[in-house]
């Protein structure tokens, strides 16, 4: 059964599209811990992030790194966090966090309730820096 990441990759569920190119996606989480939470993921459907072949592994980074630039100059904070944590979803993904103090990566703390207009409006402020950058 394809994870729920699969579906989102296949447009079987909708998502906050920041990037894509033919192996990976970066998409805003709809549960996040601060406004920006960006996923980035393989769309080869592996479980555990060291179990990518070392060019995906390398891939997913270096596209990470293309989107932290712009998620930083679109959300207010100090710098952009990132997470590998991967027990959520079965699929690797790494999360990319605006930072404004270590509080704002706590996985435990209450995620954040945003609307699909202010989730729509921040994804399309970075797809626009991205486009920029």
């Amino acid at each position: 059964m394809a994870t729920l990441f699969t579906r989102i990759i296949n447009g079987e569920i909708p998502c906050h599209k920041i990037a894509e190119d033919d192996r990976y996606l970066a998409f805003l989480d709809i549960n996040p811990a601060a406004v920006g939470h960006t996923l980035v993921i393989p769309k080869a459907e592996v479980d555990y992030i060291f179990n990518l072949d070392d060019d995906t592994y390398t891939g997913l980074m270096l596209f990470a790194k293309k989107i932290a630039p712009a998620l930083a100059k679109s959300v207010p904070c100090l710098r952009i966090g990132v997470a590998v944590i991967g027990l959520e979803v079965p699929h690797t993904h790494v999360h990319l966090i605006p930072l404004n103090t270590m509080n704002d990566i706590n996985f435990s703390k209450p995620k954040l309730k945003l609307s699909q207009e202010e989730l729509a409006a921040t994804a399309e402020k970075i797809r626009q820096t991205l486009g920029n950058g």
